[in-house]
Parts: structure tokens; C-alpha cells; sequence
């Protein structure tokens, strides 16, 4: 069981930076429910701050290769004679959600670490008065790493009133 659970936190990862796709479904129908093929492009293309939008194709492939992985359940509907297809997150998505979410804090947390060491180096570049970047580079990204800490101590702050909360009962 530990192998495949390690198999699938590998896949997830590798998945998290090849192809984005199939986690950004995972995420929106999480968060927003049921929806159709195009209120999900939509709704990627918001996420991605319209950085990114999948073409149709490629969206209605995933969506029917994640409806036979089980990972969605897809449910036909008519408006008069327009045919739509609804998506859902099946159980089996939401557990794969779930794992993925927990792979990518985890992997957030290095990655601030590290980006936390390279504040620090870039706090003495600035005092040595030999800056390799623009202040602005810097305070913009400075701006990026606080918005971050504020992301983790609301999860640290949830964590442990749900910690309180299990010790109580």
C-alpha cells in the first residue's frame, strides 16, 4: 500500500508541472460543483489570469479520459435540442484531489523556504549596495513571498483549530 500511495504522490507531482490540466478541473469542480465543458474553460482561464486556456479539444480529451479513470462522472442534459454534458467529482477525484493538495503544500513549503533563503541573499546583495536587480524586482517579489506566508499561516491557523478541536472531543 505505501509503494502505490508513493507511485501516485510521483505521478501527481509529475502531473502538477507537465500538464496542469487535469488538476485545475480537479480544483474548480472542488470548489464550484457541477459544470460544463465551457463554463470549466472559463473558469481555467480565470484561475491562470487568462495566462492560460486550453483549447477545446484538448479539454473535452481530458474530461473524457478523467470520466474513465473514474474520476469524474459526466451526466448528459438537453436544452431543447442542444446537448450538454455536466462534470462532477466523483469520490475517486476527490481523494486524488485531496492527495494532490496535501503533495503541493508540502511542495509550497520547500519552495518558500528556498525563495525565503534567496530574501535573505537579496537583503545583503541590497546592503553590500551591489544589487543585481531593480529594487522593483525585489519589492515585487518580496510582495509575492508575503502574500504566500499569509496563504500558510491561514492553513497553519485551520490546522491547528482543527487540532483544538479533536483533542476537545
Amino acid at each position: 500500500m505505501q509503494t502505490s500511495n508513493a507511485s501516485l504522490r510521483k505521478s501527481i507531482v509529475k502531473e502538477v508541472f507537465t500538464t496542469p490540466g487535469k488538476n485545475l478541473i480537479l480544483v474548480v469542480l472542488a470548489v464550484k460543483g457541477e459544470m460544463h465543458g465551457y463554463e470549466l474553460l472559463k473558469e481555467i482561464e480565470n484561475l491562470t489570469m487568462g495566462l492560460w486556456r486550453p483549447s477545446h479539444g484538448h479539454l473535452y480529451t481530458l474530461l473524457n479520459k478523467m470520466v474513465e479513470e473514474g474520476l469524474l462522472k459526466a451526466k448528459e442534459e438537453f436544452r431543447g435540442r442542444v446537448r450538454r454534458v455536466k462534470y462532477t467529482l466523483t469520490k475517486k477525484g476527490l481523494e486524488r484531489l485531496a492527495i494532490a493538495n496535501e503533495v503541493i503544500l508540502r511542495i509550497l513549503y520547500n519552495i518558500v523556504r528556498t525563495h525565503e533563503l534567496l530574501r535573505v541573499k537579496l537583503k545583503e546583495m541590497m546592503e553590500t549596495q551591489q544589487p543585481q536587480m531593480s529594487r522593483e524586482v525585489i519589492e515585487d517579489y518580496l510582495s509575492l513571498l508575503k502574500q504566500i506566508r499569509d496563504i500558510l499561516n491561514d492553513r497553519i491557523s485551520y490546522l491547528e483549530e482543527r487540532m483544538l478541536r479533536n483533542t476537545s472531543e
